[in-house]
């Protein structure tokens, strides 16, 4: 015997019962219909909202005003002295104000030289590998001070991280911060194993703390947030804009080469601007490997110069 019931329905009845599933299935679907358009528009919403919130971010970085410069570093350069000390110094209130090389008597020992590079430029590191110990040596030993003025020029060449920035910005954090540490910083930035080729994204933020980390500083919160923050960003764009409209620091009467150029001078009473790096001072005067031979030879021709006007000095007295 069956137990179908609908089987015993009148065909009206059977009708009426389709009716009635048909608009409950309606009803069913409308109320998914409604419950799906809640969902994407809840989802607009919050991506509208999100949207809003990372463009108010970035505005809100964007306007904000730029903070000072790093301390140890108002002339734009972090000058490392007789052990590889760093000079202290004030920080430059406003990143957009003037860099002014320190004075220094030119007429006695030690000698001073002056090195604009980006960390990115693969002439600067050639240069920090020909040049680098000597000159640790020199500097080391009290026989000259190193200013190190970095650059970003080469921003456009690490697939939009702007690494050049960034690691300057490290190199400043710990300028500021652990100053011990940033002679060492400043070689490891600029090794062979370390320094990224142009057409990279370069070290991310946590590869340069590694970095400032293996050069001897200690991972605090506050140099953490230093480089992850890029607080010292605007003050390298800074930078690069000065030495662009002219250098400071040139010894009086002194022009500095034109590009690709071992013996063509900038136009004379003109500011004399940075056009290539590594570009590379002793005592005001520019050194060009092609012109001078190499750095230590033009260095010790300098610091000859030098003891031999002081020997005659003493003659006369």
């Amino acid at each position: 015997m069956s137990n179908d019931t609908t089987s015993r329905l009148s065909k009206n009845e059977r009708r009426a019962q389709g009716r009635e599933q048909a608009r409950a299935a309606r009803e069913a679907e409308k109320k998914r219909e409604k419950r799906r358009r809640l969902y994407i528009q809840g989802g607009v919403v919050l991506g509208v909202i999100a949207i809003l919130a990372i463009v108010g971010l970035v505005l809100s970085q964007s306007m904000k005003p730029a903070g000072p410069g790093p301390k140890n570093m108002n002339s734009g350069a972090a000058i490392f002295t007789k052990d590889l000390k760093v000079v202290p110094s004030d920080a430059l209130a406003n990143p957009a104000d003037d860099r002014v090389a320190p004075k220094t008597n030119r007429d006695e020992l030690p000698l001073d030289v002056t090195v604009y590079a980006d960390y990115m430029c693969p002439a600067c590191g050639n240069f920090e590998t020909q040049n680098g110990v000597m000159l640790e040596n020199y500097v080391g030993s009290g026989d000259a001070n190193l200013a190190i003025y970095p650059i970003n020029f080469l921003d456009g060449q690490s697939l939009g991280t702007k690494y050049s920035t960034r690691a300057a910005n490290t190199f400043a954090c710990v300028v500021e911060q652990q100053p011990d540490f940033a002679f060492e910083l400043h070689k490891r930035l600029m090794s062979p194993e370390i320094q990224p080729g142009q057409g990279t994204p370069g070290l991310d933020d946590k590869e340069l703390l590694k970095q400032a980390e293996a050069a001897g500083a200690e991972p605090t919160k506050e140099l953490q947030s230093c480089i992850q923050d890029r607080q010292f960003g605007p003050f390298f764009s800074e930078n690069y804009t000065k030495a662009s409209e002219g250098i400071s620091g040139l010894a009086e009467g002194q022009r500095l080469l034109m590009p690709q150029s071992a013996t063509e001078l900038q136009p004379e009473g003109e500011p004399q601007r940075l056009v290539s790096t590594p570009l590379v001072l002793v005592n005001g005067q520019q050194w060009s490997e092609t012109r001078d031979g190499s750095l230590e030879t033009f260095m010790l021709k300098i610091k000859g110069e030098i003891e031999q006007a002081d020997a005659a000095t003493a003659d006369d007295k």
